[in-house]
């Protein structure tokens, strides 16, 4: 008689999306290839601002079809969010002319002074957000709430407070998902039960901390958008300001680290006997040398195959990953959280 061998169990991982405009394309890549390589199962996925729409497209391919239905319901968001996607000809010309408007090296010449003398009914005075006709006419937020496996981490800034709140898939709705993709220099505050909610990337970029208690899976992927290190001194306003964006949006993740490497010394020193804290395995997916070739203003560019030019590079670092790190999963961190908290660290 012949003997079968039964499939080896797929490893399961909590993933972890950062937000960085239309640098999500390389989001879109990792999770491509994670998807169709096959070996990974997932238990829940926070993400904020692009992240955050990858995530939700994500769990809502998977509700429809599974794997292939996340690839696909993928693909079909990012060509939808792109120039050439599903806005009317009027609206499509009114966004060329705001992503012109904070692109275009002239007025970037003014960065600093631009956010206090435009708000957005000036630059944007109709609203228009492409994200929202994509996800409006792409996910079904009553039946995603209605099912609950895959657990969603949604993060926004609130306006008025400072803090992250963190939106969780039974309550999920397209506003709270525009929420966390509100950036204040383009779009009005998205206001939930009388609260403004801005960009999720202030505060949690993405936030890790729901992942810790409210998953059973200790290992989390993050895909990393925004290079923690970056060599040089940028001299443009562009680079300035792209720097100080890229500062900003990685400070509370460089907190989230902090505080999981300070919990990890203290459960391998004996201390959190009988708590909630668990050990906590971090790893990384990230393309910072590919992705550094790219001006900050690149995170505008909403053109289909700028998204495809991604998606590419993604992929490539979702392969080189898993060939250097799958065995490792399920058994210990390959981010050394140390050395990228280190202040002479040379990369994360």
């Amino acid at each position: 008689m012949a003997h079968t061998h039964a499939p080896k169990p797929l490893k399961k991982v909590n993933l972890a999306l950062q937000g960085g405009g239309a640098h999500g394309a390389f989001t879109w890549g990792v999770l491509d290839f994670l998807l169709e390589d096959g070996r990974l199962d997932f238990d829940g996925v926070s993400g904020t601002s692009a992240g955050a729409m990858n995530a939700v497209n994500f769990a809502e391919g998977m509700r429809r079809g599974g794997r292939q239905g996340a690839r696909n319901q993928l693909a079909q968001f990012w060509k939808a969010a792109s120039i050439d996607g599903v806005l009317p000809a009027l609206q499509r010309n009114l966004v060329e002319s705001v992503i012109d408007f904070w692109s275009a090296t002239p007025a970037a010449a003014l960065f600093q002074q631009g956010a206090n003398l435009f708000a957005p009914g000036e630059t944007n005075p109709l609203g228009v957000n492409p994200l929202r006709n994509a996800l409006s006419g792409l996910v079904d937020f009553a039946a995603l709430r209605a099912t609950d496996s895959l657990k969603l981490f949604i993060a926004a800034t609130n306006v008025e407070t400072g803090k992250v709140r963190v939106f969780r898939r039974p309550e999920l709705t397209l506003d709270m998902v525009m929420a966390s993709a509100c950036l204040p220099t383009l779009f009005p505050a998205v206001v939930i039960d009388g609260v403004p909610y801005w960009d999720g990337g202030y505060m949690g970029n993405p936030a890790l901390f729901p992942l810790f208690t409210e998953t059973e899976t200790a290992d989390i992927v993050l895909v990393q958008i925004n290079p923690i290190v970056r060599k040089g001194v940028p001299t443009t306003a562009h680079d300035i300001m792209g720097r100080i964006d890229e500062i900003t949006f990685n400070a509370p993740l460089l907190q989230e680290f902090r505080a999981i490497d300070f919990v990890t010394r203290l459960i391998r020193a004996g201390r959190l006997e009988g708590t909630h804290y668990k050990a906590v395995r971090l790893h990384v997916i990230q393309a910072e040398d590919e992705l550094g070739k790219f001006g900050a203003a690149s995170k505008m560019n909403a053109d289909y195959g700028f998204f495809e030019q991604l998606r590419e590079i993604g992929r490539k670092a979702a392969r080189k990953f898993l060939d250097a790190h799958f065995d490792s999963l399920g058994e210990k961190a390959t981010l050394d959280l140390q050395h990228a908290l280190s202040s002479d660290s040379a990369a994360c």
